[in-house]
């Protein structure tokens, strides 16, 4: 994989200097710093506010917004914007500019007047903010009972949902919670649930501490560290499991089946949850489903895809890549992923406002199939990161896309971690596919669309016709254009599909070596087709 950063001017891409790039989800940056103020330890609001802590927290994020979102925003907008998210805990609170002041009103008076500070004064709308929710303590007993994670959550939630849909805050239990799905955690490996008093072992990792020290699915979890489970939730569950890498943990289980328990000893490792699966074969032809995009996603189909070559040699005939339902992930892993098949080319371009979303990808030597047919399954849920796989194997044509129209979410989002340990994932680009066309609110069409059908298809040679035609206005549609975009995702609905019609008709494209190459050519013209010079960001 090949980062280049774009020069501001440059009609492509984003860039990214230390921060990870979120498509559906993704890794944290280092937290910012608001403007010289201190941080401070968070605690239950009581009869304190904490003050220090609250401020440097709620500048932090002011100053990440309005420094990274995709579109110009000024600090008195947010923060404005995030204080009438007080009105989620007390509807009566009503908070209103008026020129240069901010005004708190509750149902029969006012709380408080504040004077504004100048509209790009990170520091004075924190401390604003801070004002005004210690004045909505005084009137209002549900301010006055919420404790801090509580307001930043209102706050904040307020604030960036007048942005856009895909800008969001998760408090410091959530996100840790998301940073465990994407960069791993320290665990032993399994999968359970809970049926009324008993835990049951329901999933186990291959080769993790948990499969290494003989836990079979059907086990049933007695007690973790001596501590008996049949009184705990599922939260504390995961909690006693969890802990840090290389930390010891014992267990005391029996088979569901019956007799004694046993205790069994382990040491916790990285668990990353996995993505891929499968790698059934049919004539030769196999099927690999990628459910997100996290650090290990790209290595694990690359050591699937190793496997079958392997074991299958020269009776390998090609591969269906199973992207429906993929939410995304980390932009980095879904340039990875393309990358194991491509040879060279681009594989996305980033836009956005700030210097460093100004980035292009673009692929190095070396595809892991060798030019063996490559299929790709997507539908209306297969979204961003899934989106800039497809895009990029089928603007180069190195694969077939069979399904529907993708989501079209066609954003990048990065993720700002703040004093509190919480975080906002904020939209701060668009991707673009190699052939140019932007795919927020558009998505990717299909080679060979299958919506409306629940058998595979007979008419494939005529499905590829038609979708050579679609293609060819597809890479045309302006972002502007938003109800051509509509009509066109329309054509080819983007629609929910599982089971196995398309995995059929994929066989059958890979099966017909002739159908499979007008497919990928009908693919490949439309995406040199002419584009209009009018798509902006």
């Amino acid at each position: 994989m090949v980062v280049t950063m774009v020069r501001p001017g440059f009609p492509f891409g984003p860039g990214l200097v230390g921060l990870a790039l979120l498509l559906a989800a993704c890794a944290p940056g280092p937290a910012p710093h608001g403007p010289d103020l201190p941080p401070g330890p968070l605690q239950r609001l009581s009869d304190n506010l904490p003050r220090p802590a609250m401020t440097h927290t709620l500048a932090s994020g002011y100053e990440a917004i309005v420094e990274k979102f995709i579109r110009e925003v000024t600090v008195a907008e947010v923060a404005v914007d995030g204080l009438n998210g007080l009105g989620s805990l007390d509807p009566a609170l009503v908070v209103s500019r008026d020129g240069d002041s901010v005004d708190l009103w509750t149902t029969d008076r006012r709380l408080a007047r504040l004077a504004a500070p100048p509209d790009d004064d990170v520091g004075g709308w924190a401390r604003l903010t801070v004002d005004a929710v210690a004045a909505a303590r005084d009137g209002s007993p549900a301010i006055a009972e919420a404790d801090s994670e509580t307001l930043y959550e209102a706050l904040f939630d307020s604030a960036l949902s007048q942005l856009d849909v895909h800008s969001r805050y998760a408090g410091a239990e959530e996100a840790r919670e998301h940073r465990s799905r994407r960069e791993g955690f320290g665990g032993i490996g399994i999968r359970f649930r809970r049926s009324g008093p008993l835990v049951r072992i329901i999933g186990v990792m291959p080769n993790s501490p948990a499969d290494l020290a003989g836990l079979r699915v059907g086990d049933l979890i007695l007690d973790i560290d001596g501590q008996g489970t049949a009184m705990l939730d599922r939260h504390d569950v995961v909690e006693r499991l969890r802990g840090p890498i290389n930390s010891r943990l014992s267990l005391r289980v029996r088979p569901e089946t019956g007799g004694p328990p046993r205790t069994v000893a382990m040491v916790r490792r990285r668990i990353v949850p996995p993505t891929v699966f499968g790698g059934r074969t049919v004539d030769g032809i196999a099927v690999l489903r990628i459910t997100g995009f996290n650090q290990d996603t790209a290595d694990s189909l690359a050591e699937r895809v190793a496997h079958l070559r392997r074991l299958m040699g020269p009776g390998l005939r090609g591969l269906v890549l199973d992207l429906r339902g993929n939410p995304g992930g980390l932009l980095r892993q879904s340039v990875s992923v393309a990358d194991l098949f491509l040879d060279s080319g681009a594989i996305v371009h980033t836009r956005g406002r700030h210097p460093e979303s100004l980035q292009a990808y673009f692929a190095e030597q070396g595809d892991m199939l060798r030019g063996l047919p490559l299929v790709v399954l997507i539908d209306g849920r297969s979204a961003s990161a899934a989106e800039i796989v497809a895009a990029a194997l089928q603007d180069q044509g190195r694969a077939a896309v069979v399904g529907t129209v993708s989501y079209g979410k066609g954003t990048v989002q990065t993720l700002i971690r703040l004093p509190n340990d919480g975080e906002i994932t904020l939209t701060w680009s668009r991707f673009q596919a190699p052939s140019g066309y932007l795919l927020e609110r558009l998505g990717v069409r299909p080679a060979i669309c299958t919506s409306g059908d629940t058998a595979a298809p007979d008419d494939l040679g005529l499905r590829v016709e038609d979708g050579a035609r679609a293609l060819a206005e597809w890479r045309r549609l302006t972002l502007r254009a938003l109800q051509d975009r509509a009509r066109a995702r329309h054509q080819c609905r983007p629609e929910r599909h599982r089971g196995e019609t398309d995995p059929e008709v994929a066989r059958r494209l890979i099966a017909d070596s002739r159908l499979y190459g007008r497919a990928v050519r009908a693919e490949t013209a439309a995406a040199l087709a002419e584009r209009d010079p009018e798509d902006e960001p």
